[in-house]
């Protein structure tokens, strides 16, 4: 009885056979932040495109926007930017991007982004950062998605904001639960391990009853 014929699969057709992910970034169009921070965007950059991902992110070509975009290329990942018809308009767009979306707004492109990602990463960043991943913080408490949201917090970035949490959570302005909602970081060799191990959870409703809710 003859052998079956082995079939032969090309590197790169074998390569898209394998489920990647699509990773969103929230971080800092600013040029003028400490080296260490630049750094950090490069080396997260490369890992995303060494394991061959995605990158969702702002689709600009400025500061660690365009360092992060270039960094995943290099290695090899996909680069999709999204960025609105304003700043594009402003000559902001990274047309080095594999796929360059432009959004009618912020609001759109935040939308675009929530439903093109499979997790959300925010780097060090400034007002827009903290205001995006707050929102999709926000939106996973109110249950419209159960994707991972990681803080990277590299040399304690973030402490602050987790300080300030701390605040709401005992002056019972929202539940201490909430922290099971996020995931912090302060290494990038830690993001992988979590994602590989994610595993949406369900907490109970952010509304309190004063009379049987504890903190």
């Amino acid at each position: 009885m003859p052998c079956p014929t082995l079939l032969s699969v090309d590197s790169a057709v074998l390569t898209q056979l394998i489920m990647k992910m699509k990773l969103c970034v929230f971080l800092s169009s600013s040029e003028a932040i400490p080296p260490e921070f630049i750094q950090l965007t490069r080396d997260l950059g490369t890992l995303i495109g060494s394991n061959g991902d995605e990158l969702i992110y702002g689709g600009t070509n400025t500061g660690t926007m365009g360092i992060l975009a270039e960094s995943t290329q290099a290695a090899g990942g996909k680069v999709t930017g999204i960025i609105p018809q304003k700043l594009y308009d402003m000559g902001k767009g990274n047309e080095a991007c594999d796929e360059l979306i432009i959004s009618k707004d912020l609001r759109d492109r935040k939308g675009l982004m929530d439903e093109m990602c499979d997790a959300f990463i925010a780097l060090p960043g400034g007002l827009g950062t903290l205001e995006e991943v707050i929102e999709i913080f926000n939106l996973k408490y109110l249950q419209y998605h159960e994707k991972p949201v990681i803080f990277i917090n590299f040399n304690s970035f973030y402490e602050p904001l987790f300080a300030f949490f701390e605040t709401l959570y005992t002056q019972r302005f929202t539940k201490k639960a909430v922290q099971q909602l996020y995931h912090s970081v302060g290494s990038l060799d830690e993001i992988y391990p979590y994602l590989e191990g994610y595993k949406p959870v369900k907490i109970a409703s952010k509304w309190y009853d004063r009379s049987t809710d504890s903190i």
